[in-house]
């Protein structure tokens, strides 16, 4: 939201808490926790967004979800990313 608390999102994204994973290409990962979701993209929580790859797939194991993704913003051991 920005400064007046207006939503300016594209698509409106969902509250959710669940466990996923940073899949690399090449092998490799590393787990996150999806934080919000939407068609475009998703706030996700990682150990440390530091030295991750231009892209990689978020899987979400309970859900049998599996996108391609770029980060958009990180902040500490938070990340946005936009679905490709």
């Amino acid at each position: 939201m920005n400064e007046a608390g207006i939503e300016r999102r594209a698509a409106p994204r969902y509250r959710v808490l669940k466990s996923g994973m940073l899949a690399f290409s090449g092998g490799g990962g590393i787990d996150c926790m999806v934080r919000n979701i939407s068609s475009r993209g998703a706030r996700l929580d990682v150990a440390a967004p530091i030295g991750l790859p231009a892209s990689f797939t978020l899987v979400i194991e309970t859900d049998r979800f599996m996108r391609r993704c770029r980060a958009v913003w990180n902040s500490e051991k938070r990340i946005g990313v936009a679905f490709d």
